[in-house]
């Protein structure tokens, strides 16, 4: 009788509702949500081979929109030093594509471009290096277009380059620039001569388009939260044109710090003048667990909508060590150019169709609602690694939001688990895993490197649903993890307290990860909103913010901008923060208009009242 009880009452596993379907039958996820870090087979580097550093990596994205005839948009990523590009339909499932020829060395910060059916590609260099060109990329075709571009003087470049097509007067340019000493230059390519420089004397051809200056930006001061004196530098130059005018971006200050951003200088003609926009920097997200977002480009998708795209940093086996995010963009009814980051970590929708009116907005149309489930929530593991006592690889460093603090387990082998407690039942939306590459001998992503894992939950930590299993797709190298929980087949989301990673394959010594990340909603209420005051400093620069907390909250957007209307810029703080911030990223010369607003597991509190900073003097 006890059995039978049990197996009516006390087993949910029994008596829940199937999951509804999240793959095709070849395998690929029909999910239209994502998440950042964006989830690609990052390759394993070889820049350190000697030094036997062995590391997943990829920085300096780019995006291209590739359209073939009457076929809708295919989207080609191109990333630093990774041996191919990747191919995708949807911006969700990524192939990796292998070239059957690549450049002589392989392509830092490359530049790619789509004209007329034809994908252009070129790397940076301060030599003489090819354009090449595709009209097959999904199948890793390429031609030289031409053999060498001319060489330009010394430590000129081009190195990070953008190149740019003009649709209305069809002339071509190239955009680059890497330095703390250089500005970033611009030159017209000659069509006529295979993208040649312009004129007869390729020395001559470039010209400076501007220069960075952190005595007036804020933003473009060096080292985490701009507080390193060091010099600035710029760097990822790529335009866009929008409403006949011309958006010349930029990364700065430098890509190892939290604050890498791309601002934008805005122009009548492809080659300037060039003015500084007052509401730089337009991507900016120095707060939450993928910080930053510097040097990437910006792209249409198929209904129109902008994405800019970036890097953000890891720097823990090397300085170099990052991550590529993808975010909304777009212009304002005043062509302001704006990239929201507001909950840029959490999970998104991608566009089925054209975004809503702006209407002075960044749009959140993409913002699933899930929130962050298991912040500092405990975490239980199989086992940890026994290390050295300044090595901290406990479980609890998978839920600090912290991409650089991580977990080992003691041996990498099938069945190793973590097991997060979320204190309560929350329904559950999706999971983001996030690996670690702890102390490997890797330095070629071959067949044998994929993850496979199972995603488990439970309402009592005894019965156990697997709601994901990734040994039921291809092999894939899923470095940043992010699996959609489907949905029952009555429409609801799956309910649970604990949700379990089970690993099943890893490539390499260890088992490692730095991200078990949770998202869903609770079942209870978003916190009330808060209040903020900002007191702009002599160095108008900075200014001062502090906060009210509120009960119940995990943590606090500080939102601001340039007019009340447009708040598009977002710094994330934790609940356990002080509450006072000196902001140093604002321009000089130009006034500043603050809100906040606080978030819980349930939701966000409505906007606070928006507030100026002291009058600029």
């Amino acid at each position: 009788m006890r059995s039978l009880f049990f197996l009516l009452f006390g087993c949910s596993t029994a008596l829940a509702q199937p999951l509804a379907p999240l793959t095709t039958p070849t395998g690929e996820r029909t999910a239209q949500t994502y998440c950042n870090p964006m989830d690609i087979s990052y390759r394993y580097n070889f820049e350190q081979l000697n030094e036997r550093i062995s590391y997943r990596s990829g920085a300096d994205p780019v995006i291209i929109n590739h359209k073939k005839g009457n076929n809708p948009g295919e989207y080609y990523l191109f990333v630093t030093i990774q041996g191919g590009w990747w191919h995708s339909k949807d911006l969700v499932n990524w192939r990796y594509v292998v070239p059957d020829k690549w450049p002589m060395e392989d392509m830092c910060a490359p530049a790619a471009l789509s004209v007329r059916d034809t994908l252009y590609l070129f790397q940076s260099t301060f030599e003489q290096r090819p354009i090449f060109i595709s009209t097959e990329p999904e199948k890793g075709k390429l031609k030289f277009y031409n053999r060498w571009l001319p060489r330009l003087p010394k430590d000129i470049g081009p190195w990070d380059p953008a190149l740019f097509h003009d649709p209305d007067t069809d002339k071509w340019y190239m955009y680059w620039g890497s330095s703390n000493v250089y500005p970033l230059f611009g030159a017209e390519l000659d069509k006529s001569r295979n993208l040649t420089y312009a004129g007869n004397n390729p020395a001559e051809a470039y010209k400076a388009m501007f220069w960075l200056d952190p005595y007036k930006h804020g933003w473009e001061r060096f080292g985490p939260n701009h507080s390193d004196p060091f010099k600035p530098f710029t760097e990822g130059a790529w335009m866009t044109k929008h409403n006949g005018k011309y958006y010349l971006q930029y990364g700065a200050p430098g890509t190892e710090y939290n604050v890498y951003g791309n601002g934008t200088y805005v122009g009548k003609s492809p080659l300037g003048p060039f003015e500084y926009a007052p509401y730089n920097p337009v991507a900016y997200k120095p707060g939450g667990y993928a910080t930053g977002c510097g040097h990437g480009n910006t792209f249409l998708d198929n209904f129109g909508n902008y994405w800019n795209t970036g890097t953000t940093w890891i720097g823990v086996n090397w300085g170099m060590e990052r991550r590529i995010v993808m975010n909304p963009a777009g212009f304002d009814k005043d062509d302001q150019m704006y990239v929201n980051t507001r909950f840029g970590d959490f999970p998104h929708r991608l566009a089925d169709k054209k975004w809503g009116s702006l209407q002075g907005q960044a749009p959140d149309e993409s913002f699933t609602g899930w929130m962050l489930l298991n912040y500092k929530k405990p975490v239980r593991a199989s086992s940890t690694l026994a290390t050295a006592p300044t090595d901290t690889v406990t479980a609890d460093r998978v839920a600090d939001e912290n991409p650089r603090t991580f977990w080992v387990a003691g041996q990498n082998r099938p069945g190793e688990t973590l097991t997060t407690d979320l204190g309560s039942e929350h329904d559950i939306r999706a999971v983001q895993v996030n690996y670690f590459d702890y102390k490997l001998a890797i330095f070629d992503s071959d067949s044998t490197v994929y993850t496979q894992f199972k995603i488990l939950t439970s309402t009592d930590g005894k019965t156990w649903e697997t709601v994901a299993d990734l040994t039921k797709e291809p092999k894939k190298d899923h470095t940043c993890a992010y699996v959609e929980i489907p949905l029952r087949t009555n429409g609801k989301p799956v309910r649970a307290r604990y949700v379990r990673y089970e690993h099943v394959y890893t490539a390499g010594k260890h088992l490692s990860i730095n991200g078990f990340r949770v998202f869903g909603n609770g079942l209870g209420k978003a916190p009330a909103t808060p209040t903020v005051t900002a007191k702009r400093q002599k160095d108008e620069r900075n200014a001062d913010l502090t906060w009210t907390k509120v009960p119940g909250a995990v943590g606090y957007n500080i939102r601001w901008g340039i007019a009340p209307d447009k708040l598009y810029q977002t710094y994330q703080f934790w609940h356990d923060h002080p509450g006072a911030f000196e902001l140093r990223a604002l321009n000089v010369g130009v006034p500043y208009y603050f809100a906040i607003e606080a978030f819980n597991e349930n939701g966000v509190s409505t906007l606070s009242p928006v507030v100026s900073s002291d009058s600029v003097r």
